[in-house]
């Protein structure tokens, strides 16, 4: 069983830099490897928080909270992208003098990270390895829960203010897997980090990732066919949103695709199941090292 991260405790870990005029939390530990974790939609790099400890003893693990997400800056008036979260990703790494790392993505992080691997491909190169969990890879198998829907309407603003802790604890509860559904405890964290600095007036913003998905989708999937980057794929296969269905099109469209299937998981593997994502991320670098000690050896 691995121990998690109190909020509170998470949150007086934060440090901050400026990006873009905006207060941007962050978060590192360990040493090693630099390994950035990029969370999803609608909660915060709290979700890493199970895995975080683990990492830390043998990574340098580096997370931040995006623009308008958790403990971070949530300015009304924003241009809310894809792009500029991929942006402010490089320059957090900047920040702290990363040159090259390892990236673990989820849910929206996983459309960051996808465009993180389209400019990796354009070079220079400097991502060592990628690893997307649950997340809308494809923008044809993604289907978005009623909140979502909701928030994506014409009456998205009125909609976001609606958001309400029970409101998000049943569109949490329908995306966890039936055995493993959140805490009150974990609902409550997420209520807290969407609803800081007043979170719910920009959740409509923030939903332009959907559409956004589709505009670049060709660009992201010939970059996942195209790139030499070494990728895996560990999915909740009993997600609504992204689970045996996307990975069956990812199966498809991606050669040589990597895929750790979790069976009875749902949209939050790396809260519903913290230790079988953790072994499948380590199985995974490891075998890279040994891939890398073979071909040493070969030379």
């Amino acid at each position: 069983m691995l121990r998690g991260i109190a909020l509170s405790d998470w949150q007086a870990r934060a440090k901050t830099f400026e990006y873009r005029g905006q207060t941007v939390c962050y978060w590192t530990a360990g040493q090693g490897e630099p390994l950035l974790l990029i969370h999803g939609f609608p909660t915060a790099a709290w979700d890493w928080h199970y895995l975080w400890d683990a990492l830390a003893e043998r990574y340098l693990v580096i997370a931040c909270d995006m623009v308008g997400f958790g403990f971070s800056a949530k300015p009304q008036e924003y241009d809310y992208s894809l792009q500029d979260q991929a942006d402010l990703q490089q320059a957090l790494l900047a920040h702290l003098g990363v040159r090259r790392c390892h990236v673990l993505a989820h849910d929206y992080g996983d459309s960051v990270a996808q465009e993180l691997l389209s400019r990796d491909l354009e070079g220079p190169q400097w991502l060592d390895s990628m690893c997307f969990l649950n997340g809308g890879l494809f923008p044809e198998t993604h289907h978005p829960v009623l909140m979502q829907q909701m928030l994506l309407s014409p009456l998205g603003f009125f909609f976001g203010r609606l958001t309400s802790r029970p409101r998000l604890a049943r569109s949490m509860r329908q995306v966890f897997g039936a055995e493993t559904q959140p805490a009150d405890v974990e609902l409550e964290a997420f209520w807290q980090l969407i609803a800081h600095d007043n979170g719910p007036s920009v959740m409509h913003k923030l939903i332009r990732y959907i559409p956004e998905r589709r505009v670049y989708r060709e660009r992201w999937v010939s970059a996942m066919q195209q790139t030499e980057v070494p990728m895996r794929v560990i999915d909740g296969a009993d997600d609504p949103v992204s689970g045996a269905h996307m990975v069956a099109r990812y199966r498809e469209l991606v050669p040589e695709a990597d895929v750790v299937m979790l069976e009875d998981i749902g949209h939050y593997p790396q809260i519903e199941a913290p230790r079988q994502v953790l072994d499948a991320y380590l199985e995974f670098h490891d075998g890279l090292r040994a891939s890398e000690r073979s071909v040493a050896q070969a030379g």
